[in-house]
């Protein structure tokens, strides 16, 4: 994956079988993007296979959920969901830079592509009226059949601990699973976050490890 944008986070590959990366290609593939000049890059591993590239940063924690686990979320009061359109686009940058303490003009560009693209959904929760919190579905249908990642739960400081977050990764799912998902997936970044997501059905998985500087 790459977005274009210069912070590795943004711009990395999944590796399924170690033995068989060859960093040189993977390199020149990086190299050039962005016009030529290249961005910051890293890869995911699954955990607790040795990979003798790059440095270790960090393992992410990976949850997962099959449609006969899934437990749907109350919606609170004055809460409704929506598809964020491109029009929204400096309400969700926004909000998520507020959500996770990035720069908006940093976010903007990591943003702007997800609005109305295909396999995409990127939603928007308003508190009586009010938007106060964004997340992505990404749908995909490959190796591990039809599923869908959940990405960049956020919510406004002064919106939380109502139950916003958990009801929106509830709407996504919803969705996605009335079409046909067999397979969720998200990446909790907290304990609190992890708890959330148990609720709503979902399991700990072995998670994958986090390389730069190959």
């Amino acid at each position: 994956m790459a977005s274009g944008l210069p912070h590795a986070q943004w711009n990395n590959g999944d590796v399924t079988d170690p033995d068989r990366v060859v960093v040189e290609d993977v390199r020149a593939w990086y190299a050039a993007r962005a016009g030529g000049a290249g961005v910051p890059w890293g890869v995911r591993v699954p955990a607790d296979r040795p990979f003798s590239h790059g440095r270790f940063l960090f393992r992410k924690r990976c949850m997962c959920l099959l449609p006969d686990w899934y437990a749907a979320a109350v919606v609170p009061a004055g809460v409704e969901f929506g598809v964020a359109e491109t029009a929204d686009l400096e309400t969700v940058a926004a909000i998520d830079a507020a959500a996770f303490g990035g720069p908006v003009d940093q976010t903007r560009g990591w943003v702007e592509p997800h609005l109305g693209a295909l396999q995409c959904v990127a939603a928007l929760a308003r508190l009586h009226g009010e938007p106060v919190g964004v997340a992505t579905a990404l749908l995909t249908n490959d190796r591990a059949g039809a599923c869908v990642g959940i990405f960049g739960v956020g919510v406004l400081p002064h919106a939380r601990r109502q139950g916003i977050g958990s009801a929106l990764t509830s709407w996504l799912l919803e969705q996605a699973l009335d079409q046909g998902v067999t397979l969720a997936h998200l990446s909790p970044d907290s304990e609190a976050a992890a708890r959330l997501y148990a609720r709503l059905g979902f399991r700990e998985t072995k998670g994958l490890d986090v390389y730069a500087d190959l």
